[in-house]
């Protein structure tokens, strides 16, 4: 049974104290007994940059941001202290500094290649008769640790140093600690080999769902995910379709004509678009190769696309309490949310008819939110307020006869990606600019294979959610 002698105390029995047994030929002590402990001296910012900064000789000073997680010193750090400045504790070459205060206390730990001066969070073990490197390892085993925490105490977090050198240490005899620290030593590599593993591995488990959901929709317009049908319309015929809607709303005045009418065809293995009378060759704006019973189009011939008023057409002052002769205006958080009955700013019906009218949204329109929080998309149902869009958002029409949950999950990959690269501003980004995003090219497949594609990509998404 361990036993303590305290001074001239009758020796006390520990037994309920020691952390674990250890061999016969072991002895318990307290980290007091086997190491001289103090911590270093603090240095003002004033002081540090006045006096120690640019010095070309003296000891180096060691702060806790000098030491790293990967138990490394950075000497050279720009601050040195005289080497005849007796007010500053020595650290000497072969000692360890482990960080006692703060988010690394407990974690920062390393030892000494030369003699140095350290600041005051970090604690200096001087050893007496102990192999260093044995003890720079126990200091590090999961056992310390254990007690390091159950020991720490305070806002910031730290162990005193008084309590620090009550804490138990074992202590084999020295060849015996020789030995273990040269078998660590020989071990480390696979230790370190191990430790990066787990590090990827616990990275890949965090992004693989993800990233698994990407390749899905990748697959799915690309015609990869499932089989076409020969009994399916071919999209070409669709297309068809889609160009009579635009007539019928351009002879309708609710879109105006394009003078430069895009269509895009494949010849000669090569995809060109007849733009007016002008034919020119578009491969390099072709990402992927689709199936023969699909088509090309762009954005600008399925829908149309209005963003929020700019400037001072919208502002706070505005703004007026709901009532009978109000118009809604949504904001950012009703596509963020989902939710079109978010909100509480209102105009008179007076400005919208005379200011307004032109950012109206309607029962099918998709909000899109444009700055921030990019890309987040919201289909209004049959039943909303009148109301208009915000400078936050932009409002698509589809009027193409599509699947709007296939331009959707298409919007959510490529679109959505694109905006982000494509967008303007450092520390709030924007949905592009209208003359980049209505160029963009929905790669279409027929109308029933679209059906397809959204239901085997739903389906997947749904596994992919067991993963996290």
């Amino acid at each position: 049974m361990p036993y303590e002698k305290v001074g001239k105390n009758e020796p006390v029995c520990i037994a309920d104290e020691v952390p674990f047994d250890i061999p016969d030929s072991w002895e318990w002590v307290r980290l007091s007994t086997a190491n001289d402990m103090y911590t270093g001296n603090s240095i003002n910012e004033n002081e540090k940059k006045q006096k120690y900064t640019g010095l070309s000789d003296g000891y180096f000073y060691i702060g806790t941001k000098d030491v790293g997680f990967d138990h490394t010193i950075n000497y050279d750090n720009g601050v040195r202290i005289p080497y005849d400045n007796e007010k500053f504790r020595i650290a000497p070459q072969n000692s360890i500094l482990l960080c006692v205060e703060g988010g690394s206390a407990g974690r920062k730990i390393s030892f000494t290649n030369q003699d140095v001066c350290f600041g005051n969070k970090l604690c200096c073990f001087v050893s007496f008769g102990v192999d260093y490197k044995f003890l720079y390892y126990y200091l590090q085993s999961p056992l310390f640790q254990s007690a390091f925490k159950e020991n720490t105490t305070g806002i910031i977090g730290g162990v005193s140093v008084n309590t620090l050198k009550s804490m138990f240490l074992p202590i084999p005899p020295l060849n015996e600690q020789l030995r273990i620290v040269k078998e660590i030593t020989k071990l480390e590599p696979f230790i370190d080999g191990y430790r990066i593993a787990e590090e990827n591995l616990a990275k890949l488990n965090q992004t693989f769902p993800e990233c698994l959901k990407k390749s899905i929709l990748q697959e799915a317009v690309q015609g990869k995910l499932v089989p076409q049908d020969p009994n399916d319309e071919p999209a070409s015929v669709l297309l068809e379709r889609i160009r009579a809607e635009k007539q019928r709303l351009i002879k309708e005045g609710k879109i105006k004509k394009d003078k430069h009418e895009s269509v895009i065809f494949r010849r000669d293995n090569s995809h060109y678009e007849k733009r007016g009378s002008e034919k020119v060759c578009i491969d390099d704006e072709i990402l992927f190769e689709v199936p023969s019973s699909w088509a090309l189009i762009r954005l600008n011939d399925i829908g149309i696309y209005r963003k929020g008023p700019f400037g001072s057409s919208l502002t706070k002052s505005m703004f007026v309490p709901k009532g009978d002769d109000t118009v809604k205006v949504y904001e950012q958080k009703n596509a963020i949310q989902k939710d079109h009955t978010l909100g509480t700013y209102y105009i008179t019906r007076q400005y919208y008819e005379s200011k307004m009218k032109s950012f109206t949204v309607e029962p099918g329109d998709i909000l899109v939110s444009c700055a921030g929080t990019i890309g987040e998309t919201y289909v209004l149902p049959e039943q909303i307020e009148l109301g208009i869009i915000n400078q936050a958002l932009m409002r698509m029409t589809i009027y193409a006869p599509i699947d709007l949950n296939y331009f959707l999950m298409y919007f959510d990959y490529v679109l959505k990606q694109t905006a982000k690269d494509s967008s303007k501003g450092s520390a709030i980004k924007n949905i592009p600019p209208f003359e980049i995003f209505k160029k963009l090219i929905l790669p279409l497949p027929p109308i029933e294979e679209q059906k397809r594609i959204v239901l085997k990509v739903r389906e997947l998404e749904n596994l992919c959610n067991l993963l996290y």
